[in-house]
């Protein structure tokens, strides 16, 4: 589990592409990675993929090819930095909202609108996805545990303060850029089960 509050950027130092997999080995400061073990789980850009080799500050994963398909990973170059979470243990504080590191699919940012000490982003999704999008409601965006500003049709903002923008990669993302989502699981849950109920009684 995740609280969607990264801890920082990570680069990418190698990439060894195979057949339908892929290991990719990211720089892992001392500051995030004390006590990491191998079969850890920490958050890539909001996708929780296991360690399997630790070599000082360099940090290996195994991707297979649904991760490299469903996410962004799979368009990653050495160099590339990528934002960090490792994953919570028992008794943390959950300063964002609970996250499964499992993403639901990707979204076009659209519009980056910069005004004085914030930015807000607009993103577009297919429009079947936008049931789980709901203004002022929860929503996992490249690891990111953000509140949902404004929903328009396909689209819809965020905003960041400073903060977010300086700890994680929405810092520098532009128009065009394709970012990991991870809708709340208590919205989709809700959701799914009032469909369901309402096609029952359809039904019957």
């Amino acid at each position: 589990m995740f609280t969607g509050i990264v801890q920082g950027m990570a680069e990418v130092v190698a990439i060894d592409k195979k057949e339908a997999f892929q290991t990719h080995t990211i720089r892992l400061p001392e500051s995030m990675s004390a006590g990491l073990e191998i079969g850890a789980s920490v958050s890539h850009n909001g996708c929780c993929l296991t360690v399997t080799k630790i070599a000082g500050e360099h940090i290996s994963f195994d991707l297979m090819q649904a991760t490299l398909k469903l996410t962004n990973l799979g368009a990653l170059q050495i160099g590339d930095v990528v934002n960090v979470e490792r994953a919570a243990k028992f008794g943390d504080e959950i300063g964002g909202h609970s996250m499964s590191g499992h993403v639901s699919l990707v979204a076009t940012i659209s519009d980056v609108i910069d005004t004085p000490n914030n930015r807000t982003i607009w993103f577009e999704l297919p429009e079947e996805s936008m049931k789980y999008v709901l203004a002022k409601g929860y929503i996992g965006l490249d690891g990111c545990s953000l509140t949902i500003g404004e929903v328009e049709g396909r689209l819809f903002s965020v905003h960041l303060i400073p903060e977010t923008l300086q700890r994680t990669l929405f810092g520098k993302r532009k128009v065009g850029d394709r970012i990991n989502v991870e809708f709340d699981p208590q919205t989709q849950a809700i959701v799914d089960t009032v469909e369901r109920v309402l096609a029952a009684k359809h039904i019957s």
